[in-house]
């Protein structure tokens, strides 16, 4: 069950509109970076959440959250929209200068939604829901979550540096702010669960049995001319705490060469292959 309220969770204001920065608004809508598939991914991992019942929730919370950003984005698009040309008259579209100004607003916006949002990305290209991650696993939802919400503020960041609106710059400042929290608290349920020692590696309840550990714990450099780039990953403790880190330089392949052998009739091959 969700409720409504009729406010957006924070106040928008555009004070020059601007359809092409409508059209780069999009990409915090409908991009892969975006509000769509953050609050789409919190809502699955939530619905799909076992174990203590306060993570579900907090995702639960958060993927609403989201959905208020969805919202006043879409008012920004609309927002920038204001003052959009409806029609080209046959002058304007012999006119070089103004086909370059139209050029710079997606066509959809007038043609599709009435110079209004659309649930695509800055290109016009639908969200497809391919980049909603919810696995079950507690530890890998958070770490996925993290990284969506480091691609969002680096998003959220360079819309900031490309408008000199002071409504638009209030606005995602708010969403930067926003994308500081939810990294820290998705980072936090890490912690709160035992640290990265304890959660790596993801999932922690597979069995070491099940594991060849003699391969588990070596950088492999497969470069024919570039030296190991050593670091925190080649050498010292494991991050799990289970073994240490080493380097294996260009090992011998451990497998066969693959042969398939001859094709069987009927499989639509050629004669000389069978």
């Amino acid at each position: 069950m969700f409720h409504h309220s009729s406010k957006l969770q924070y106040e928008v204001r555009c004070d020059k509109p601007n359809p092409a920065f409508a059209k780069y608004l999009q990409q915090a809508i409908g991009g892969i970076e975006g509000e769509i598939r953050v609050a789409m991914q919190y809502f699955f991992q939530a619905m799909g959440a076992r174990g203590n019942p306060k993570y579900r929730d907090m995702l639960m919370m958060t993927a609403t959250e989201e959905l208020s950003h969805i919202e006043f984005l879409g008012h920004a698009v609309a927002l920038n929209l204001e003052g959009a040309p409806v029609e080209v008259t046959e002058d304007a579209a012999k006119d070089p200068v103004v086909h370059a100004i139209l050029g710079g607003m997606n066509p959809r916006h007038v043609l599709s939604s009435g110079l209004s949002a659309m649930p695509v990305n800055s290109n016009g290209v639908p969200f497809d829901m391919s980049h909603v991650y919810a696995t079950g696993n507690l530890a890998a939802d958070m770490m996925a979550n993290a990284t969506a919400e480091g691609g969002g503020r680096v998003l959220a960041s360079r819309l900031y540096n490309m408008t000199d609106d002071p409504g638009m710059k209030d606005m995602l400042s708010f969403l930067i702010a926003r994308d500081t929290m939810h990294q820290q608290q998705w980072m936090a349920v890490i912690e709160e669960l035992g640290g990265m020692e304890a959660q790596l590696p993801v999932p922690n309840s597979t069995p070491e049995a099940h594991e060849n550990t003699e391969h588990s714990y070596y950088f492999l450099n497969t470069s024919l001319d570039e030296p190991t780039p050593e670091g925190r990953w080649t050498s010292g403790k494991s991050l799990d705490g289970r073994s240490e880190f080493t380097i294996r330089e260009k090992p011998d392949p451990l497998g066969q060469k693959p042969d398939l052998g001859k094709a069987k009739p009927g499989s639509g091959a050629q004669k000389e292959q069978m």
